[in-house]
């Protein structure tokens, strides 16, 4: 059983015992005695299956079962205390264990309710304002089933509930916040690229653009959707000059995956100010990195991507041979992009299909009618690709991979998601129970470029409530915040950065740093057998622990963030600045 199966399973037990707990207070209360009794037994049986599913979690990762084993285990455990001696006497009348009942109901609820809105890290301040609810709870209900507890007791329930309520309160109040991010944009590059061999304009605008067969409205570079594909060969110094002519939320260009120096890479409040209607900004970097890369705004980066604003980055190593084929998967307006592509393919050419996930979300790929290589992940070549046949690989969201083959006599076609779009004639095939490549065990292997760490940070992903500002919102958080107010990596110049990254949620974060590749290490515990593996955009799966590392060879201020880009605007999003 996965740790993302066990972190779904002891989420529905947690329900299922709060569940029974509360319907058996009810039915002692309605004095349906059978009931309440049947419901009593699952939900005990239901809080000692989570007793097994906690020790699992915790045995996988502290990460996973923190609050679980420091405030949901002592809140059911007195549960248990409670409900469970009043059950085992089997009283005449079945009203009188109503309130303990309901007590247990609480404390599981309120245990469940840490991990779903509070999450991670466990903290006193979350346990105590559990414990409050709780108190305040039972109180109520005491008094709601004309139950008369003494004085005493009534008030020292009510000290406890308010000293927890204030105590919680204090201990979970929001952080000063992040350090301010910098808006003067002093991170720049102090090379010379020199002067522009390859210059480009594009102009954003509103546009309606045909998908299948159907008028849709979007945002666009040129007036299409994607934009045009840049291209460059290594040595070229290009030049591109974007103009805003009516997007009101204003635009930038990023360019996903190509370590531009930090002035060039796009990111509003952050690296240059969000161009607005009317105005252009120009980017200039030395073409310097051959490989397969994509351009999209990344200002409100999550409706403009979506809407279409984005574009191929082709950067070759030398004049084109062969047949050279980008595929840019994109979804717009809920229709799939691009339109099916049927090309004649003399046999044996070389061919390069170049797979560009645009998307927020994972995409499978699979290659049919002829045998393949993965030449190239994220703009990287691999060492020693073997020959591939019916496999399809998942790439994440912003994610690349080059396959190369030479054609062969007979019809290939590219699926994704089980749709063709691209083929050299026709083909039937079945490619849904393929095998998926693991890229971590393809290829063959070579040492790490480095043998020291300088420097370690634990990115632990989960959900939360977030009060920044006092408005309240569900956020997607990082070690238990929400942008702005995750503090930033602070690195030097130098050193070697390793990242645990960690997905204790029940949601995939394809995962993104700006600016750097990191190569993969390992993938819950498992280390990186096949070919180093340089990427910059990965899927990190309910669950899962990724170690990756990098150097830190790119000065400047970077955004590091889910590229789920819904779930970035939600709140993961947090940056690595250099000291």
């Amino acid at each position: 059983m996965t740790t993302g199966s066990l972190l779904a399973a002891d989420l529905v037990i947690a329900v299922l015992a709060a569940g029974g707990w509360l319907g058996g207070g009810a039915a002692s209360a309605a004095r349906r005695r059978p009931l309440a009794l049947g419901l009593a037994a699952f939900a005990l049986l239901a809080t000692l299956a989570r007793a097994i599913t906690i020790t699992a979690l915790a045995r996988a990762g502290w990460w996973f079962a923190a609050e679980k084993v420091l405030i949901a285990a002592p809140l059911s455990l007195a549960a248990v205390a409670v409900a469970g001696p009043r059950l085992l006497r089997a009283p005449g009348d079945i009203r009188s264990v109503a309130v303990p009942l309901l007590f247990a109901g609480y404390a599981t609820s309120g245990a469940l309710l840490v991990t779903v809105l509070h999450g991670y890290p466990a903290s006193a301040g979350a346990g105590l304002l559990a414990v409050a609810g709780v108190v305040a709870a039972t109180a109520v209900s005491w008094r709601a089933l004309g139950a008369r507890p003494s004085r005493t007791v009534s008030r020292a329930t009510l000290v406890v509930a308010v000293a927890a309520l204030v105590a919680g309160t204090g201990l979970t109040a929001a952080p000063d916040g992040a350090p301010a991010v910098p808006h003067d944009h002093a991170y720049r590059d102090a090379r010379t690229v020199g002067e522009p061999t390859r210059r480009f304009t594009l102009t954003a605008g509103t546009a309606t653009v045909r998908v299948s067969g159907r008028d849709v409205a979007a945002w666009a570079f040129d007036a299409q959707v994607p934009g045009p594909e840049l291209t460059a060969v290594v040595g070229d110094v290009v030049e591109v000059t974007l103009r805003n002519r009516d997007i009101e939320r204003g635009v930038t260009l990023h360019w996903h995956g190509y370590d531009v120096p930090n002035s060039q890479d796009g990111v509003p409040g952050v690296t240059q100010a969000a161009v607005l209607p009317g105005q252009e900004f120009v980017y200039r970097f030395r073409a310097d990195q051959a490989g397969t890369y994509w351009y999209h705004t990344h200002s409100v980066s999550d409706v403009g991507v979506r809407m279409g604003l984005y574009g191929v980055l082709v950067v070759r190593p030398g004049p084109m041979t062969g047949l050279d084929v980008t595929v840019p998967v994109h979804t717009l307006a809920g229709r799939p992009l691009p339109a099916p592509r049927t090309e004649r393919v003399e046999a044996g050419t070389p061919v390069r299909l170049r797979l560009i996930n645009t998307d927020s979300t994972t995409h499978r790929y699979a290659l049919a009618g002829t045998s393949f290589r993965v030449a190239a992940i994220d703009g990287f070549d691999l060492r020693g690709p073997t020959s591939l046949v019916d496999t399809s690989v998942l790439i994440p969201a912003g994610g690349r991979y080059d396959l190369v083959f030479d054609a062969p006599a007979t019809p290939v076609a590219l699926f994704v998601d089980g749709r063709v779009v691209y083929t050299t004639g026709a083909v039937s095939t079945a490619t849904g129970a393929w095998p998926v490549l693991d890229p971590l065990s393809y290829g063959v292997a070579s040492p790490a470029p480095w043998s020291r760490i300088d420097k370690r940070f634990t990115l632990v992903l989960d959900r939360g409530l977030d009060l920044h500002e006092l408005l309240p919102r569900y956020a997607h958080t990082v070690n238990g915040a929400a942008d702005p107010n995750i503090p930033p990596q602070v690195v030097r110049l130098g050193d070697i950065i390793r990242f645990t990254i960690v997905n204790r949620s029940q949601i995939v974060h394809p995962w993104h740093l700006h600016g750097h590749h990191v190569l993969v290490l390992s993938r819950d515990g498992k280390p990186a057998v096949g070919s180093p593996l340089w990427l910059d955009s990965f899927d990190v799966r309910p669950g899962e622990v990724w170690e990756v590392a990098f150097r830190a060879d790119n000065p400047g201020m970077w955004a590091n963030h889910c590229h789920n880009l819904a779930h970035a605007d939600a709140g993961m999003t947090l940056h690595l600045m250099y000291s």
